[in-house]
């Protein structure tokens, strides 16, 4: 429905996209299901480490529909640390990020600094750098570095409090089992990026359970003395070249 509602990534001729590439911070359902709505004739580059092109592809029937002719799929590796370049004039590198194996590999096989990523995405024409977590559960030396060195900060804001899920009788998990930092409280990762980023703090990734949606709530409202914003569909972001 996100690609329905953005017109610039609307086909521009029968079994077209204008999606050049897709980039995978990590195995989980929400962030790979998707690849199989675009099962159809069009070719698809895929970006993702090792860890993650292996959690979705092996042992994974469903993976044969994205495999109905030869070239179908162009799988290319993210190395931790390593930049690679995405085309006009973009580059990207994986950065590991504190998280856990998606849940269907848990108990298959051993975690690995390759599960969980975040990306810098980096152009030299306008020397900026867009520092990007969807899901990260704690602070590391990897990630503050990340985040001081860039531009825009978009950053997981999956929940407010640990224990947001058990609280409104949702769930029995803490945000950190899920592999997401809270934002609010003394550890949280607001006050993180108050300190780190030198540059606009985006949260993305928000569950509806978050009150920062409430635009009239105590924890959207300590969102602004750092300035940081929360996503919304559509949103569009200019940097200054």
């Amino acid at each position: 429905m996100q690609i329905e509602a953005f017109p610039d990534l609307w086909p521009r001729a029968e079994r077209h996209t204008p999606i050049a590439g897709i980039l995978l911070t990590n195995g989980d359902l929400d962030h790979c299901l998707g690849l199989l709505s675009l099962r159809e004739s069009q070719p698809l580059v895929i970006y993702a480490t090792d860890a993650v092109r292996a959690g979705f592809t092996e042992n994974n029937v469903l993976y044969r529909t994205l495999e109905r002719f030869p070239g179908q799929v162009t799988w290319r590796r993210l190395e931790l640390g390593r930049e690679v370049e995405l085309g006009s004039g973009l580059f990207v590198s994986a950065v590991p990020a504190p998280g856990k194996l998606a849940l269907h590999l848990e108990g298959q096989r051993q975690p690995s600094a390759e599960d969980n990523v975040g990306l810098v995405i980096r152009w030299p024409a306008g020397n900026h750098r867009v520092a990007y977590f969807s899901g990260v559960a704690g602070p590391s030396p990897e990630v503050e570095r990340a985040i001081s060195e860039a531009s825009v900060v978009f950053f997981d804001g999956t929940f407010w409090s640990s224990d947001e899920l058990i609280a409104a009788g949702l769930g029995t998990r803490r945000a950190e089992e899920m592999a997401h930092w809270p934002i609010g409280g003394p550890e949280g990762s607001l006050r993180f990026l108050a300190r780190v980023a030198q540059a606009k703090g985006i949260y993305i990734h928000i569950n509806n359970t978050n009150p920062i949606l409430l635009e009239d709530s105590p924890e959207r409202r300590a969102l602004e003395e750092p300035e940081i914003e929360v996503a919304f569909d559509g949103m569009e972001l200019e940097l200054d070249p």
